[in-house]
Protein backbone atom coordinates (compact mmCIF):
# COMPACT_ATOMS: atom_id res chain seq x y z
CA UNK A 1 0.00 0.00 0.00
CA UNK A 2 1.40 3.42 -0.96
CA UNK A 3 2.09 5.34 2.22
CA UNK A 4 0.83 8.89 2.43
CA UNK A 5 3.64 11.34 1.80
CA UNK A 6 3.85 14.26 4.21
CA UNK A 7 5.15 17.49 2.75
CA UNK A 8 8.14 18.47 4.85
CA UNK A 9 8.44 21.51 2.62
CA UNK A 10 11.22 19.50 0.96
CA UNK A 11 13.95 21.84 2.21
CA UNK A 12 17.48 20.98 1.14
CA UNK A 13 20.16 20.70 3.87
CA UNK A 14 21.66 24.05 2.75
CA UNK A 15 18.25 25.75 3.03
CA UNK A 16 17.66 24.19 6.47
CA UNK A 17 21.01 25.55 7.76
CA UNK A 18 20.21 28.96 6.25
CA UNK A 19 16.88 29.01 8.10
CA UNK A 20 18.51 27.96 11.39
CA UNK A 21 21.14 30.70 10.94
CA UNK A 22 18.36 33.28 11.28
CA UNK A 23 17.90 32.33 14.93
CA UNK A 24 21.06 30.52 16.08
CA UNK A 25 24.60 31.86 15.87
CA UNK A 26 27.49 29.50 15.09
CA UNK A 27 27.26 25.75 15.86
CA UNK A 28 27.67 24.88 12.16
CA UNK A 29 28.41 21.21 12.85
CA UNK A 30 25.24 20.69 14.88
CA UNK A 31 23.15 22.48 12.26
CA UNK A 32 24.64 20.32 9.49
CA UNK A 33 23.90 17.12 11.44
CA UNK A 34 20.24 18.00 12.06
CA UNK A 35 19.80 19.29 8.50
CA UNK A 36 20.99 15.96 7.07
CA UNK A 37 18.77 14.04 9.53
CA UNK A 38 15.73 16.08 8.47
CA UNK A 39 16.42 15.75 4.76
CA UNK A 40 16.88 12.00 5.22
CA UNK A 41 13.25 11.79 6.49
CA UNK A 42 12.09 13.34 3.23
CA UNK A 43 14.44 11.09 1.19
CA UNK A 44 13.07 8.03 2.96
CA UNK A 45 9.52 8.99 1.94
CA UNK A 46 10.60 8.86 -1.71
CA UNK A 47 12.06 5.33 -1.44
CA UNK A 48 9.99 2.41 -2.75
CA UNK A 49 7.94 0.43 -0.21
CA UNK A 50 10.08 -2.56 0.78
CA UNK A 51 13.31 -0.72 1.52
CA UNK A 52 11.53 2.25 3.08
CA UNK A 53 10.70 0.25 6.21
CA UNK A 54 14.35 -0.78 6.59
CA UNK A 55 15.79 2.74 6.59
CA UNK A 56 16.13 3.82 10.20
CA UNK A 57 16.73 7.39 11.32
CA UNK A 58 20.21 8.26 12.60
CA UNK A 59 19.55 9.60 16.07
CA UNK A 60 21.77 12.42 17.33
CA UNK A 61 23.37 13.37 20.64
CA UNK A 62 24.18 17.07 21.01
CA UNK A 63 26.95 17.57 23.58
CA UNK A 64 27.70 20.98 24.99
CA UNK A 65 27.35 23.32 27.96
CA UNK A 66 24.08 25.05 28.82
CA UNK A 67 22.96 28.06 26.79
CA UNK A 68 24.78 27.31 23.52
CA UNK A 69 21.66 26.54 21.45
CA UNK A 70 21.01 22.78 21.75
CA UNK A 71 17.29 23.03 22.53
CA UNK A 72 16.80 25.98 20.19
CA UNK A 73 18.23 24.01 17.24
CA UNK A 74 15.77 21.15 17.81
CA UNK A 75 12.81 23.50 18.38
CA UNK A 76 13.45 25.53 15.23
CA UNK A 77 14.04 22.33 13.26
CA UNK A 78 10.61 20.96 14.18
CA UNK A 79 8.98 24.27 13.22
CA UNK A 80 10.69 24.12 9.83
CA UNK A 81 9.61 20.56 9.23
CA UNK A 82 6.06 21.27 10.43
CA UNK A 83 6.49 17.98 12.23
CA UNK A 84 5.08 16.77 15.56
CA UNK A 85 7.75 17.73 18.11
CA UNK A 86 8.01 17.24 21.84
CA UNK A 87 10.78 18.18 24.28
CA UNK A 88 11.17 16.05 27.39
CA UNK A 89 13.68 15.94 30.22
CA UNK A 90 15.28 12.57 30.86
CA UNK A 91 15.64 13.37 34.57
CA UNK A 92 11.83 13.57 34.93
CA UNK A 93 11.33 9.89 34.11
CA UNK A 94 11.50 6.99 36.52
CA UNK A 95 12.05 3.30 35.98
CA UNK A 96 8.91 1.17 35.58
CA UNK A 97 7.74 0.20 39.06
CA UNK A 98 8.53 3.56 40.66
CA UNK A 99 5.97 6.33 41.09
CA UNK A 100 6.49 8.91 38.35
CA UNK A 101 6.29 9.28 34.59
CA UNK A 102 7.23 6.26 32.52
CA UNK A 103 9.21 6.83 29.33
CA UNK A 104 6.31 5.77 27.07
CA UNK A 105 4.48 8.97 28.05
CA UNK A 106 6.82 10.93 25.73
CA UNK A 107 5.30 9.06 22.75
CA UNK A 108 1.78 9.78 24.03
CA UNK A 109 2.66 13.46 24.34
CA UNK A 110 3.99 13.41 20.78
CA UNK A 111 0.75 11.87 19.46
CA UNK A 112 -1.25 14.55 21.29
CA UNK A 113 0.85 17.21 19.53
CA UNK A 114 0.33 15.38 16.21
CA UNK A 115 -3.45 15.28 16.63
CA UNK A 116 -3.58 19.01 17.46
CA UNK A 117 -1.36 19.78 14.46
CA UNK A 118 -3.52 17.84 11.99
CA UNK A 119 -6.76 19.12 13.56
CA UNK A 120 -5.68 22.75 13.15
CA UNK A 121 -4.71 22.07 9.50
CA UNK A 122 -8.10 20.48 8.78
CA UNK A 123 -9.88 23.35 10.58
CA UNK A 124 -8.17 25.83 8.22
CA UNK A 125 -9.39 23.79 5.23
CA UNK A 126 -13.05 23.92 6.32
CA UNK A 127 -12.88 27.43 7.82
CA UNK A 128 -14.67 29.28 5.00
CA UNK A 129 -17.47 26.67 4.86
CA UNK A 130 -17.81 26.77 8.67
CA UNK A 131 -18.08 30.58 8.56
CA UNK A 132 -20.82 30.35 5.92
CA UNK A 133 -22.76 27.92 8.12
CA UNK A 134 -22.27 30.17 11.16
CA UNK A 135 -23.66 33.14 9.15
CA UNK A 136 -26.73 31.07 8.23
CA UNK A 137 -27.28 30.19 11.90
CA UNK A 138 -27.09 33.85 12.91
CA UNK A 139 -29.51 34.84 10.12
CA UNK A 140 -31.93 32.13 11.28
CA UNK A 141 -31.95 33.80 14.72
CA UNK A 142 -32.21 37.37 13.40
CA UNK A 143 -34.76 36.61 10.63
CA UNK A 144 -36.52 33.28 11.25
CA UNK A 145 -37.54 31.52 8.01
CA UNK A 146 -41.21 31.71 7.02
CA UNK A 147 -43.28 28.82 8.42
CA UNK A 148 -45.47 27.08 5.86
CA UNK A 149 -49.17 26.87 6.76
CA UNK A 150 -50.32 23.29 7.19
CA UNK A 151 -53.87 23.71 5.82
CA UNK A 152 -54.52 21.07 3.19
CA UNK A 153 -56.85 23.12 1.00
CA UNK A 154 -54.99 26.34 0.36
CA UNK A 155 -56.47 28.87 -2.00
CA UNK A 156 -54.55 30.68 -4.73
CA UNK A 157 -54.53 33.90 -2.66
CA UNK A 158 -52.90 32.23 0.37
CA UNK A 159 -50.37 30.68 -1.99
CA UNK A 160 -49.54 34.06 -3.44
CA UNK A 161 -49.37 35.62 0.02
CA UNK A 162 -47.01 32.87 1.19
CA UNK A 163 -44.83 33.24 -1.87
CA UNK A 164 -44.55 37.01 -1.49
CA UNK A 165 -43.81 36.60 2.24
CA UNK A 166 -41.11 34.06 1.40
CA UNK A 167 -39.75 36.39 -1.25
CA UNK A 168 -39.66 39.28 1.22
CA UNK A 169 -37.99 37.05 3.81
CA UNK A 170 -35.34 35.98 1.29
CA UNK A 171 -34.65 39.59 0.27
CA UNK A 172 -34.32 40.68 3.93
CA UNK A 173 -31.96 37.78 4.62
CA UNK A 174 -29.74 38.72 1.68
CA UNK A 175 -29.67 42.36 2.83
CA UNK A 176 -28.80 41.30 6.39
CA UNK A 177 -26.18 38.84 5.16
CA UNK A 178 -24.37 41.65 3.32
CA UNK A 179 -24.41 43.79 6.50
CA UNK A 180 -23.18 40.79 8.52
CA UNK A 181 -20.27 40.19 6.14
CA UNK A 182 -19.30 43.88 6.17
CA UNK A 183 -19.08 43.79 9.96
CA UNK A 184 -21.88 46.36 10.42
CA UNK A 185 -23.63 44.12 12.96
CA UNK A 186 -20.49 43.10 14.91
CA UNK A 187 -21.34 45.02 18.11
CA UNK A 188 -25.02 44.04 18.32
CA UNK A 189 -25.95 41.47 20.97
CA UNK A 190 -27.42 38.09 20.07
CA UNK A 191 -28.70 35.16 22.15
CA UNK A 192 -28.01 31.68 20.87
CA UNK A 193 -27.83 28.04 21.97
CA UNK A 194 -24.30 26.79 22.55
CA UNK A 195 -23.43 23.16 23.01
CA UNK A 196 -21.74 22.28 26.28
CA UNK A 197 -20.23 18.95 27.16
CA UNK A 198 -20.20 18.09 30.82
CA UNK A 199 -16.59 18.01 31.98
CA UNK A 200 -15.75 15.08 34.18
CA UNK A 201 -13.56 15.66 37.19
CA UNK A 202 -11.80 12.48 38.21
CA UNK A 203 -8.94 11.76 40.54
CA UNK A 204 -6.83 8.77 39.69
CA UNK A 205 -4.98 7.31 42.64
CA UNK A 206 -1.73 5.54 41.98
CA UNK A 207 1.19 6.02 39.62
CA UNK A 208 -0.78 6.05 36.36
CA UNK A 209 -3.16 8.60 34.94
CA UNK A 210 -5.86 7.63 32.45
CA UNK A 211 -3.63 8.94 29.69
CA UNK A 212 -0.85 6.56 30.74
CA UNK A 213 -3.29 3.68 30.37
CA UNK A 214 -4.14 4.85 26.87
CA UNK A 215 -7.80 5.51 27.70
CA UNK A 216 -9.63 8.54 26.37
CA UNK A 217 -11.88 9.19 29.37
CA UNK A 218 -13.41 12.36 27.81
CA UNK A 219 -14.56 10.34 24.79
CA UNK A 220 -16.08 7.57 26.92
CA UNK A 221 -17.95 9.94 29.22
CA UNK A 222 -18.87 12.26 26.34
CA UNK A 223 -20.68 9.46 24.55
CA UNK A 224 -22.52 8.46 27.76
CA UNK A 225 -23.60 11.95 28.73
CA UNK A 226 -25.96 13.87 26.47
CA UNK A 227 -24.74 17.17 25.06
CA UNK A 228 -26.55 20.05 26.74
CA UNK A 229 -27.66 23.28 25.13
CA UNK A 230 -26.85 26.41 27.06
CA UNK A 231 -28.10 29.92 26.29
CA UNK A 232 -25.32 32.42 25.61
CA UNK A 233 -25.56 36.13 24.98
CA UNK A 234 -22.61 37.75 23.21
CA UNK A 235 -21.88 40.23 20.46
CA UNK A 236 -22.51 38.98 16.92
CA UNK A 237 -18.75 39.13 16.24
CA UNK A 238 -18.03 36.70 19.11
CA UNK A 239 -21.03 34.53 18.25
CA UNK A 240 -19.77 34.18 14.66
CA UNK A 241 -16.36 32.98 15.86
CA UNK A 242 -17.90 30.57 18.37
CA UNK A 243 -20.41 29.13 15.89
CA UNK A 244 -17.75 28.83 13.17
CA UNK A 245 -15.64 26.78 15.60
CA UNK A 246 -18.63 24.56 16.42
CA UNK A 247 -19.44 24.06 12.75
CA UNK A 248 -15.80 23.33 11.88
CA UNK A 249 -15.70 20.57 14.52
CA UNK A 250 -18.77 18.99 12.91
CA UNK A 251 -17.16 19.14 9.47
CA UNK A 252 -13.92 17.46 10.60
CA UNK A 253 -13.73 13.68 10.61
CA UNK A 254 -11.86 13.05 13.87
CA UNK A 255 -11.15 9.42 13.00
CA UNK A 256 -9.33 10.50 9.85
CA UNK A 257 -7.49 13.19 11.85
CA UNK A 258 -6.29 10.62 14.41
CA UNK A 259 -5.23 8.18 11.69
CA UNK A 260 -3.26 10.86 9.84
CA UNK A 261 -1.72 12.13 13.10
CA UNK A 262 -0.44 8.67 13.98
CA UNK A 263 1.02 8.26 10.45
CA UNK A 264 2.69 11.63 10.73
CA UNK A 265 4.09 10.91 14.19
CA UNK A 266 5.47 7.57 13.01
CA UNK A 267 7.14 9.02 9.91
CA UNK A 268 8.16 12.56 10.83
CA UNK A 269 7.87 12.86 14.63
CA UNK A 270 10.84 14.31 16.54
CA UNK A 271 11.45 13.69 20.26
CA UNK A 272 14.06 15.88 21.90
CA UNK A 273 15.40 14.31 25.11
CA UNK A 274 17.16 16.93 27.18
CA UNK A 275 19.50 16.25 30.11
CA UNK A 276 20.32 12.72 28.93
CA UNK A 277 23.59 13.04 30.89
CA UNK A 278 21.56 13.10 34.14
CA UNK A 279 20.58 9.45 33.64
CA UNK A 280 24.07 8.38 32.57
CA UNK A 281 26.35 6.65 35.07
CA UNK A 282 29.57 8.37 36.07
CA UNK A 283 29.18 10.98 38.80
CA UNK A 284 26.95 10.14 41.73
CA UNK A 285 23.82 12.26 41.93
CA UNK A 286 22.74 14.07 45.08
CA UNK A 287 20.02 12.42 47.17
CA UNK A 288 18.40 9.04 46.54
CA UNK A 289 19.45 7.63 43.19
CA UNK A 290 16.37 6.10 41.55
CA UNK A 291 17.94 3.67 39.13
CA UNK A 292 19.24 5.80 36.28
CA UNK A 293 20.28 2.73 34.38
CA UNK A 294 16.67 1.53 34.70
CA UNK A 295 15.47 4.66 32.89
CA UNK A 296 18.03 4.01 30.13
CA UNK A 297 16.84 0.41 29.79
CA UNK A 298 13.21 1.60 29.54
CA UNK A 299 14.28 4.15 26.94
CA UNK A 300 16.03 1.54 24.83
CA UNK A 301 13.00 -0.28 23.31
CA UNK A 302 11.35 3.03 22.41
CA UNK A 303 14.45 4.31 20.61
CA UNK A 304 15.05 0.89 18.99
CA UNK A 305 11.46 0.68 17.82
CA UNK A 306 8.46 -0.70 19.65
CA UNK A 307 4.67 -0.38 19.76
CA UNK A 308 3.22 2.07 22.28
CA UNK A 309 -0.46 2.16 23.19
CA UNK A 310 -1.96 5.64 23.12
CA UNK A 311 -5.57 6.77 23.42
CA UNK A 312 -5.62 7.33 19.65
CA UNK A 313 -4.25 3.91 18.71
CA UNK A 314 -0.98 1.98 18.61
CA UNK A 315 2.12 3.92 17.54
CA UNK A 316 5.27 2.33 16.11
CA UNK A 317 8.36 4.23 17.22
CA UNK A 318 10.78 2.72 14.65
CA UNK A 319 11.03 5.86 12.49
CA UNK A 320 10.67 8.61 15.08
CA UNK A 321 13.81 10.78 15.16
CA UNK A 322 15.36 11.09 18.63
CA UNK A 323 17.68 13.99 19.39
CA UNK A 324 19.28 13.77 22.83
CA UNK A 325 21.28 16.51 24.48
CA UNK A 326 23.35 17.00 27.60
CA UNK A 327 26.18 19.04 29.04
CA UNK A 328 28.11 15.89 30.06
CA UNK A 329 30.10 17.82 32.69
CA UNK A 330 30.27 15.00 35.19
CA UNK A 331 29.58 12.00 32.98
CA UNK A 332 30.61 11.16 29.40
CA UNK A 333 28.49 9.79 26.52
CA UNK A 334 30.41 6.51 27.02
CA UNK A 335 28.80 6.25 30.51
CA UNK A 336 25.45 5.51 28.85
CA UNK A 337 24.68 1.81 28.53
CA UNK A 338 26.31 0.44 25.33
CA UNK A 339 22.98 -0.50 23.68
CA UNK A 340 21.70 3.07 24.05
CA UNK A 341 24.98 4.54 22.78
CA UNK A 342 24.58 2.37 19.69
CA UNK A 343 21.16 3.90 19.04
CA UNK A 344 22.64 7.43 18.90
CA UNK A 345 25.30 7.03 16.21
CA UNK A 346 25.74 10.74 15.46
CA UNK A 347 27.49 12.79 18.12
CA UNK A 348 28.03 16.49 17.74
CA UNK A 349 29.95 18.66 20.15
CA UNK A 350 28.72 22.23 20.40
CA UNK A 351 31.28 24.93 21.06
CA UNK A 352 31.30 27.33 23.99
CA UNK A 353 30.38 30.84 22.91
CA UNK A 354 33.12 33.40 22.31
CA UNK A 355 33.01 37.19 22.67
CA UNK A 356 32.47 37.51 18.91
CA UNK A 357 29.53 35.07 19.12
CA UNK A 358 27.93 37.24 21.82
CA UNK A 359 28.20 40.34 19.60
CA UNK A 360 26.40 38.41 16.82
CA UNK A 361 23.77 36.98 19.23
CA UNK A 362 22.91 40.48 20.46
CA UNK A 363 22.32 41.86 16.98
CA UNK A 364 21.94 39.27 14.17
CA UNK A 365 19.07 36.83 14.92
CA UNK A 366 15.50 37.82 14.09
CA UNK A 367 14.63 37.53 17.78
CA UNK A 368 17.88 39.19 19.03
CA UNK A 369 17.76 40.47 22.63
CA UNK A 370 18.47 44.10 21.72
CA UNK A 371 15.62 44.02 19.20
CA UNK A 372 13.33 42.61 21.92
CA UNK A 373 14.15 45.37 24.43
CA UNK A 374 13.81 48.00 21.71
CA UNK A 375 10.35 46.69 20.78
CA UNK A 376 9.30 46.72 24.46
CA UNK A 377 10.30 50.34 25.00
CA UNK A 378 8.95 51.52 21.65
CA UNK A 379 5.48 50.78 23.05
CA UNK A 380 6.16 53.69 25.46
CA UNK A 381 7.51 55.94 22.70
CA UNK A 382 11.16 55.52 23.79
CA UNK A 383 13.83 54.46 21.30
CA UNK A 384 16.86 52.55 22.58
CA UNK A 385 20.06 52.90 20.63
CA UNK A 386 23.11 50.78 21.41
CA UNK A 387 26.42 52.06 20.04
CA UNK A 388 28.89 49.53 18.67
CA UNK A 389 31.27 49.95 21.61
CA UNK A 390 28.36 49.31 24.02
CA UNK A 391 27.56 46.00 22.28
CA UNK A 392 31.25 45.01 22.36
CA UNK A 393 31.46 45.90 26.07
CA UNK A 394 28.36 43.81 26.91
CA UNK A 395 29.84 40.86 24.97
CA UNK A 396 33.21 41.26 26.75
CA UNK A 397 31.57 41.32 30.20
CA UNK A 398 29.41 38.28 29.35
CA UNK A 399 32.51 36.32 28.34
CA UNK A 400 34.41 37.43 31.44
CA UNK A 401 31.63 36.53 33.87
CA UNK A 402 31.06 33.16 32.14
CA UNK A 403 34.75 32.35 32.60
CA UNK A 404 34.93 33.47 36.22
CA UNK A 405 31.64 32.42 37.75
CA UNK A 406 29.74 29.75 35.83
CA UNK A 407 29.42 29.22 32.09
CA UNK A 408 25.72 29.57 31.28
CA UNK A 409 26.26 30.49 27.65
CA UNK A 410 23.96 32.98 25.94
CA UNK A 411 21.66 33.07 28.97
CA UNK A 412 24.30 35.29 30.57
CA UNK A 413 23.24 38.07 28.18
CA UNK A 414 19.75 38.04 29.71
CA UNK A 415 21.11 38.62 33.22
CA UNK A 416 23.54 41.34 32.06
CA UNK A 417 20.93 43.27 30.06
CA UNK A 418 18.40 43.05 32.91
CA UNK A 419 20.94 44.64 35.28
CA UNK A 420 22.11 47.17 32.67
CA UNK A 421 18.62 48.40 31.70
CA UNK A 422 17.10 48.10 35.17
CA UNK A 423 16.88 51.91 35.77
CA UNK A 424 15.67 52.74 32.26
CA UNK A 425 12.94 50.07 32.39
CA UNK A 426 11.84 51.42 35.78
CA UNK A 427 11.93 55.15 34.90
CA UNK A 428 9.97 54.85 31.63
CA UNK A 429 7.48 56.51 31.19
CA UNK A 430 7.43 58.63 34.41
CA UNK A 431 10.94 60.09 34.45
CA UNK A 432 12.03 59.45 30.86
CA UNK A 433 9.52 61.03 28.44
CA UNK A 434 9.18 60.08 24.77
CA UNK A 435 12.73 60.32 23.53
CA UNK A 436 15.79 58.46 22.27
CA UNK A 437 18.09 56.82 24.83
CA UNK A 438 21.64 56.18 23.62
CA UNK A 439 23.60 53.48 25.42
CA UNK A 440 27.35 53.69 24.85
CA UNK A 441 30.41 51.85 26.16
CA UNK A 442 30.93 54.27 29.07
CA UNK A 443 27.34 53.76 30.26
CA UNK A 444 27.84 49.97 30.21
CA UNK A 445 31.17 50.23 32.09
CA UNK A 446 29.80 52.56 34.75
CA UNK A 447 26.78 50.30 35.36
CA UNK A 448 28.52 46.92 35.36
CA UNK A 449 32.23 47.40 36.15
CA UNK A 450 31.79 47.32 39.94
CA UNK A 451 29.66 44.19 39.83
CA UNK A 452 32.07 42.33 37.55
CA UNK A 453 35.08 43.24 39.72
CA UNK A 454 33.34 42.15 42.91
CA UNK A 455 33.28 38.37 42.62
CA UNK A 456 30.73 37.90 45.43
CA UNK A 457 28.34 40.44 43.92
CA UNK A 458 28.66 39.03 40.39
CA UNK A 459 27.76 35.57 41.69
CA UNK A 460 24.46 36.93 42.97
CA UNK A 461 23.56 39.43 40.30
CA UNK A 462 25.06 38.11 37.10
Amino acid sequence: MEQKHFDMRALTPTEIVRELDKYIIGQTEAKRAVAIALRNRWRRQQVKDVLREEIMPNNIILIGPTGVGKTEIARRLAKLAQAPFVKVEASKFTEVGYVGRDVESMVRDLVEVGVNLVRSEKTKEVQSKAEEMADERILDILIPPVKKTSTVQSTDETNEAEESEEYQNQKTREWMKAKLKNGELDDKLIEFDAQTTATIGMQVLGPFGMDDMGINIQEIMGSLMPKKKKKRKTTIKEARQFMAQEEAQKLIDMEAVQKEAIERVENSGIIFIDEIDKVAGGGKGQGPDVSREGVQRDLLPIVEGSNVNTKYGVVKTDHILFIASGAFHVSKPSDLIPELQGRFPIRVELNSLTEEDFVQILTKPENALLKQYNALLETEGVRLEFTEDAIREIARIATEVNEQVENIGARRLHTILTTLLDEILFDVPDKIPSTKVVIDGNFVKSKLEKIVKNRDLSKFIL
